[in-house]
């Protein structure tokens, strides 16, 4: 789950309010390490090597910014677009960026309010424990508009939390998003209490799952999605 906050227009005018992520920016690196140890970040990358050749990427709520460091140090080329309701956490992302911090440009606003601010499409789009802030009816109309500011064969990560159909599911994972979704709407304001069908509001703007990746019994999900 992932960061949003301070809007940039009324959130009277979405579904829901934006939450607040500005407040976990220091201690968030240390709740992910606290309650998952290094399974988030492995989830991140675990398709990274798969867009060395992308060019130019279009990242969602990369939080303190560790995966697009990651990017940024493994692709000299890549020039991002990084996407955060949270002004602290960008800050963070470009602070953590370092000497690569030129071929970032930031933009604070909220995601289902986004449009994009260039012709040239991207062939990369991330969005990382992100999309659990939205609704399935919010991640439609963000999927198609990014379909439509995409290239042809356009690559998307996505790494989220999911509930597999098992005993594991019912007895740890359920529970688990339940008590995740409990405590960051304590923390931020967070209104949104259940995973939404991130895969068929994709499949509905054109995009195919084309790999997929699980951990911790199912409940970390990494999935790479194309437009082609």
């Amino acid at each position: 789950m992932r960061a949003a906050s301070v809007p940039m227009f009324p959130s009277k005018t979405l579904e829901h309010r934006v939450p607040d992520f500005d407040r976990l920016v220091r201690a968030y690196r240390w709740m992910e390490y606290l309650s998952f140890g290094p399974a988030l970040m492995r989830t991140r990358i675990a398709f990274l090597a798969k867009v060395a050749g992308c060019r130019d990427a279009l990242i969602f709520g990369d939080g303190d910014g560790r995966f697009t460091a990651r990017l940024l140090g493994t692709n000299p080329a890549i020039r991002i677009d990084a996407i955060d309701a949270s002004p602290a956490m960008l800050r963070a992302l470009v602070r953590r960026a370092g000497r690569n911090a030129p071929r970032v440009h930031t933009e604070a606003i909220d995601a289902r309010a986004w449009h994009p601010a260039k012709s040239e499409p991207y062939d990369l789009i991330v969005s990382h424990f992100f999309l659990d802030c939205l609704t399935t009816a919010e991640i439609q109309p963000l999927a198609a508009k990014i379909r439509a500011a995409s290239a042809p064969d356009a690559l998307w990560i996505i790494s989220e939390f999911a509930v597999p159909r098992s005993w594991f599911g019912r007895v740890v994972a359920g529970p688990v998003v339940t008590a995740l979704y409990f405590t960051f709407g304590l923390l931020t304001g967070l209104r949104i209490r259940s995973l939404p069908d991130h895969a068929g509001a994709l499949a509905t703007a054109g995009f195919r799952l084309v790999a997929r990746r699980t951990s911790l019994a199912g409940l970390l999900t990494s999935e790479l999605w194309t437009a082609g």
